[in-house]
């Protein structure tokens, strides 16, 4: 295939290069998932985003979860001294009872085991019970502990359900396994990519980056490995280069996987015609129900973020008559029904969805429907479900810096804010970063510093209704009323619900700048 020319196609050229491989329908790929604690604003495979078979099951031990989760935070509460540490390990066992360790086979006869010939295809990650997938690949490696591909397939597989049931605690237990596969076959490119996704899970992008790369030697045709160095640059902030990642990948593993990172790039650079003509198109060439749940749920969130809240509701109900338990699409329906005004439906929507996966996305959104209602004892009983979370996820190697900013800012410790937003923006200066550092100083009363983030935050044409909002309330707090009238009324005109606490004060301080004149 020939070289671009730029790094920005022509829309048509996008077009095409997706109409060129409708006949060849893409594997299933999980892609990266960014830890949220807003509603999703973006998507790629990787921020914000879900991949076929994320989300599936109807409890999965959710109830279970939520528990420990309110019992830790209860005991952050009552002792403040205790070491995060400990607190977080006695949550990782209460998140984790009744699961299986590293290595061990469940010895419940009434448990149905697969072959071991299934077990060990990582197709079992996408199409299989992963739960049942996991026990028998723990009996074959009992059996067959020098099956280096084996190993790696356990690793993906604890990722898998690290990310499908909120557990952080199965992260630890997935880089065993990638090190026990590449210790018996160090250049095998299952493990590495493997690792990359694992790295990327924990929101180490320089590292998923790294082993991606290291994946590609090895084996240039790698999907998943192609697949998470795009995720990884755009994660970075490296935008340019992401682009010319998704067209590599396009070229040597073309389908769904890459069509919708390939959208998300053209978003974020403010082209959401060609991001939302790329996913039609993709979404007319799925036949798998993964498939279908998974690109209607991008053209959901791309046609929410929009304020485009009817077609939203299409695309997600199109995605649920696909796979009526898909996790994004659930969290994505109750948000686009709380911004079109159906409070009641958003509700129920979100307590559902946090009862099976307490995770930082739909705990705040929740929290912030009950705070808009006036609720806000509700409401902080979610936010301290986030906090529980986030040291869960920090004790089992995750970043969770960018959480922390996000949540901190408006609903608790300001100054902790300030410290995450700034050692996220250290790490990687991508359009999320700056909006979150922008906010966080906002909030500590550091305006002027905060307004070259804001607009850093905004200039690469992403659209984005509360990156305008952020930016408009430090315009204000900064003496540029013009410029803050432009911007709020900007953000409200694109999606007047983004968020349902951010765009009521975005409407009240617009009214009193436009009573100012």
């Amino acid at each position: 295939m020939a070289p671009r020319k730029n790094d920005d196609a022509p829309e048509d050229e996008a077009l095409r290069r997706v109409e060129r491989h409708l006949s060849t329908p893409g594997r299933i790929f999980q892609p990266v998932r960014r830890l949220r604690t807003k509603p999703v604003q973006g998507r790629s495979g990787g921020p914000g985003a879900a991949a076929p078979g994320e989300g599936k099951g109807k409890g999965g031990g959710g109830e279970e979860r939520v528990a420990a989760l309110r019992r830790f935070a209860a005991a952050a509460r009552r002792h403040r001294a205790l070491h995060l540490a400990g607190c977080a390990a006695l949550l990782a066992v209460a998140l984790t009872a009744g699961s299986i360790a590293l290595g061990a086979a469940r010895d419940n006869t009434g448990q149905h085991i697969a072959p071991a010939s299934a077990a060990v295809s990582p197709g079992l990650l996408t199409t299989g019970d992963l739960d049942t997938g996991i026990a028998s690949l723990q009996s074959h490696l009992r059996d067959q502990p020098k099956d280096f591909g084996s190993w790696s397939t356990l690793g993906l597989a604890y990722v898998e359900q690290a990310r499908t049931k909120g557990d952080p605690s199965r992260y630890p237990q997935a880089e065993q396994a990638f090190k026990r596969s590449l210790a018996l076959s160090p250049d095998n490119d299952q493990a590495l990519a493997g690792r990359a996704a694992l790295a990327a899970a924990r929101h180490d992008f320089e590292d998923a980056l790294k082993y991606a790369d290291q994946a590609l030697k090895v084996n240039p045709y790698s999907e998943r490995a192609l697949c998470t160095r795009v995720d990884a640059l755009v994660e970075l902030g490296r935008y340019a280069d992401a682009a010319k990642a998704a067209d590599t990948a396009d070229d040597r593993r073309p389908g769904i996987p890459v069509f919708t990172r390939y959208a998300y790039v053209r978003e974020l650079r403010g082209d959401v015609r060609t991001a939302e003509r790329v996913l039609r198109q993709a979404l007319s060439s799925a036949i798998s129900p993964g498939d279908l749940a998974y690109v209607a749920t991008q053209l959901g969130q791309l046609a929410w973020n929009q304020g485009d809240y009817d077609t939203a509701l299409t695309h997600y109900a199109r995605a649920l008559a696909a796979d009526e338990n898909y996790l994004p699409a659930l969290e994505g329906r109750a948000r686009a029904q709380a911004a079109s005004g159906d409070r009641a439906g958003a509700l129920k929507g979100l307590k559902d969805v946090v009862a099976r996966y307490p995770l930082p996305g739909p705990l705040v959104e929740l929290g912030e429907l009950y705070e808009s209602a006036g609720d806000k004892v509700k409401a902080d009983d979610q936010y301290a479900l986030v906090d529980a979370w986030t040291a869960l996820a920090r004790a089992n190697g995750v970043n969770a810096d960018l959480d922390t900013a996000l949540a901190a800012a408006d609903h608790g410790d300001r100054k902790s804010a300030l410290r995450a937003a700034r050692a996220e923006w250290d790490r990687r200066q991508t359009v999320h970063t700056a909006d979150a550092l922008a906010w966080a100083l906002h909030v500590n009363g550091k305006d002027e510093e905060a307004l070259p983030y804001a607009r850093k935050a905004t200039a690469t044409g992403y659209r984005n209704a509360a990156f305008l909002y952020h930016r408009g309330v430090i315009e204000h707090a900064t003496g540029n009323a013009k410029d803050a009238r432009e911007h709020l009324a900007a953000a409200l005109k694109l999606n007047p619900g983004f968020s349902p606490l951010g765009a009521r004060q975005a409407r009240t301080a617009l009214k009193d700048l436009e009573a100012a004149k």
